[in-house]
């Protein structure tokens, strides 16, 4: 295993953050005043939620062989309240709302000023068994991108120069991709230069962007007439291929796509886990973007 040395350390911070959550749970939840049973799993949160990120940074490709045969096998010592795996996908519908303030507040990262915009589809079967698909039926949609057509959902996301997420939703696949900014939800410390591709062109989005401090650079499409730009943001333009880089990363090698769910919890957690993994993996894409004195832009 490649990340076996690192178990530990991913295990000591996942917990030291469970423990705080549910702490802080305990002190605001309401209660009816009468004695309930608190009774524990014999499996931990954090031990859940570690499994879940090895599965994404070890790159198995399903979920169930690792746990059986690496996790049961080798990772006796590592986890010694392993429970079955039928318990273990139960055991995942509770970790989701963790792994998501776990992602929120421990992993994320910084805006510096420089942010790119995309969505990628999340393909949930392939188009000749939308008919008979019945996991997401009345959930997923149908929606288009530059590949064509597909069925399932939109992961939008927000990164910066270091390839570095700094935020995230999912929609469904018929959404249009400036729906996130326009309710705002997804540009909270968000400031700076925004870039983004041609499906974000709107003049209204573009000034509400910018009262709240946001450029918003985009291409124009060939019927719309040519505007003076500055050198930099023609730079970073070009640069856009950036987070098309990160996408591919998080379906290659993090697997936030897949076609294998039976359940929404299931695909939430596999959605939110890989973003996990995403955020731990040593080496992300990423540009060396320097100011120089002449106020010129070198990115190398």
């Amino acid at each position: 295993m490649k990340y076996i040395d690192k178990i530990t350390e991913i295990y000591v911070e996942v917990d030291e953050f469970c423990k705080n959550y549910e702490n802080n749970i305990k002190r605001n939840l309401l209660t009816s005043g009468n004695n309930q049973r608190n009774r524990r799993f014999k499996m931990s949160t954090s031990e859940v939620i570690c499994i879940m990120i090895l599965f994404h940074l070890e790159q198995p490709r399903n979920l169930k062989n690792f746990y059986l045969y690496t996790v049961k096998t080798h990772l006796k010592n590592e986890f010694p309240n392993l429970v079955s795996y039928n318990r273990f996908t139960e055991l995942t519908k509770k970790a989701i709302l963790p792994m998501v303030m776990y992602l929120k507040s421990m992993t994320s990262g910084k805006c510096t000023g420089i942010s790119f915009i995309d969505s990628t589809p999340i393909r949930v079967c392939h188009q000749r068994r939308i008919g008979i698909h019945k996991t997401f039926k009345d959930i997923a949609t149908r929606g288009h991108c530059s590949l064509g057509f597909f069925y399932g959902f939109k992961l939008h996301i927000i990164i910066n120069d270091r390839g570095e997420i700094l935020n995230f939703c999912m929609t469904k696949a018929n959404v249009d991709d400036r729906a996130p900014l326009k309710s705002g939800q997804m540009l909270e410390e968000i400031w700076g230069k925004l870039i983004g591709d041609k499906g974000y062109i709107s003049k209204k989005l573009f000034q509400y962007l910018f009262m709240d401090g946001i450029h918003l650079i985009t291409k124009i499409k060939k019927n719309m007439k040519n505007i003076p730009m500055d050198l930099k943001d023609k730079v970073l333009l070009r640069k856009r291929s950036l987070i098309e880089t990160v996408n591919d990363s998080l379906k290659n090698i993090c697997q936030v796509e897949h076609t294998r769910h039976r359940s929404l919890h299931n695909f939430m957690g596999n959605i939110i886990s890989g973003l996990i993994a995403y955020m731990l993996l040593p080496k992300k894409p990423s540009l060396d973007i320097q100011f120089e004195k002449s106020n010129q832009l070198a990115i190398c």
